[in-house]
């Protein structure tokens, strides 16, 4: 959803990746594409099209069956994710977006030594309010400042409900020690947005739909991320 945003509002030519989540990849059904398969010429993979305008390469679309399991060491996965990274014939693109897996695991570890010399703009930490949430995202935070790479800011998911009859606003996940403000704050970066739990997302994902209704915040994510990396 987030990729169909950016196309919205910059016209960009984007491509995406599920490079990171090699064991569970699921951005080829959000973004309405499982089932699809990538071919091999002497330029490297095609990536799959969603519109002219967003190539998609996952790990989804080298296996026999959407239900397969993906159980590799390692060693294979860091292979996957380097081809992924430099066999792939994305063409001139004017952003590159990676999709990782929670944690500070090989796979991180991996995309960052891959891509040291193309210079990384910039990394978007995803949390919920709970300390269990806020807990990894410290380590995160550490993780990203011991190799360096710049944090473009937070983003505070499933933040709260409002009901679509009563307007009510619950706190789903209640924010215990302060939520992901009081982590920014004491981390000293921007918490750019606190996106609520919203039906017709999870829908949308499912579906691989764009153009339902959902929350001005995925918007306000796109352009504090596309202001970050032009500016």
């Amino acid at each position: 959803l987030i990729i169909w945003r950016a196309i919205c509002i910059s016209e960009a030519v984007v491509s995406t990746q599920s490079t990171g989540d090699v064991c569970g990849p699921s951005l080829a059904r959000i973004l309405g594409v499982n089932g699809q398969s990538v071919h091999k010429s002497a330029a490297g993979w095609s990536p799959v099209y969603t519109l002219d305008d967003i190539a998609v390469m996952s790990i989804d679309f080298l296996l026999s069956s959407e239900e397969d399991a993906v159980i590799w060491r390692g060693a294979k996965k860091n292979g996957m994710i380097k081809d992924f990274l430099s066999s792939v014939d994305w063409g001139e693109l004017d952003y590159l977006v990676i999709d990782t897996p929670p944690g500070t695991s090989d796979e991180h570890l991996a995309i960052v030594s891959l891509l040291k010399q193309a210079k990384i703009t910039g990394t978007v930490l995803v949390t919920t309010p709970q300390e269990v949430s806020l807990g990894d995202v410290r380590k995160e935070i550490n993780f990203c400042r011991k190799l360096r790479l710049p944090v473009i800011g937070l983003v505070e998911n499933m933040a709260r409900y409002e009901c679509p009859k009563c307007r009510t606003v619950s706190e789903i996940f209640p924010a215990t020690s302060g939520g992901a403000q009081a982590l920014a704050d004491s981390e000293g970066m921007p918490l750019i947005c606190s996106i609520p739990v919203c039906p017709q997302v999870g829908q949308s994902g499912d579906n691989g739909v764009e153009g339902l209704d959902i929350p001005t915040e995925y918007g306000i994510l796109v352009e504090q991320v596309i202001r970050f990396c032009d500016g």
